[in-house]
């Protein structure tokens, strides 16, 4: 939601009547819960699809996490499944500034997601480090407005599946912020062992 994070641009516009707590938004949601609500069915619907009828079960590209953005929010935002124009902090701590995001795309399909995706006939210590390092340095470029844990957590799962496990158990993640958000830092340094630890947890079922 648009008070999640400190924006500058068009892409911080605010829906008129939200009180600067929704972002613009094609139905005209204001209320704040509305919107979640709505983004989390939506999600939902396209794990569905996903892991029943689409399932990518091949090496990812960028277009794979543009295309999966644009099926989760393009019924809502304009700007779905493209990368963000907007420079975005949280807490002081600033993601990639938006001119740099084209360029950091194609390193991470390069460096990233090429190497380690299919995730086809690897042990969990090999799949821990995987995702460890894809879902940092995802995070660290925030290529979207608005949905970019949530689209990071989702290809988690995708390589979780890809490598016959089932889908990661994220309460340990939700539960300790804080450890979560230190773990992303640790990674500006290519310090992957906190997200290692968070991943493995989360792949073994150990929410809580």
């Amino acid at each position: 939601m648009a008070n999640r994070y400190q924006a500058t641009g068009s892409q911080a516009e605010s829906q008129p009547g939200s009180n600067d707590l929704v972002l613009r938004n094609r139905p005209g949601i204001t209320d704040p819960a509305v919107m979640d609500e709505l983004e989390t069915r939506l999600l939902l619907r396209l794990y569905e699809r996903m892991m029943r009828e689409q399932f990518p079960n091949r090496r990812l590209d960028v277009a794979d996490l543009m295309g999966w953005h644009h099926q989760w929010l393009g019924n809502l935002y304009d700007w779905a499944g493209h990368p963000r124009s907007v420079n975005m902090s949280k807490d002081g701590f600033h993601f990639a500034a938006a001119r740099q995001i084209p360029r950091l795309l194609e390193t991470f399909e390069r460096q990233y997601l090429h190497r380690h995706t299919p995730c086809h006939d690897i042990d969990e210590d090999v799949l821990t480090e995987a995702i460890a390092v894809c879902h940092v340095e995802l995070i660290l470029i925030h290529p979207f407005r608005e949905g970019n844990g949530r689209l990071s957590r989702l290809l988690a799962d995708v390589m979780a599946v890809q490598a016959g496990h089932g889908t990661l158990d994220y309460s340990r993640w939700d539960a300790d912020k804080a450890a979560y958000f230190t773990a992303i830092q640790c990674g500006v340094g290519m310090n992957y062992a906190p997200m290692r630890a968070l991943v493995s947890v989360a792949l073994a079922g150990r929410g809580g």
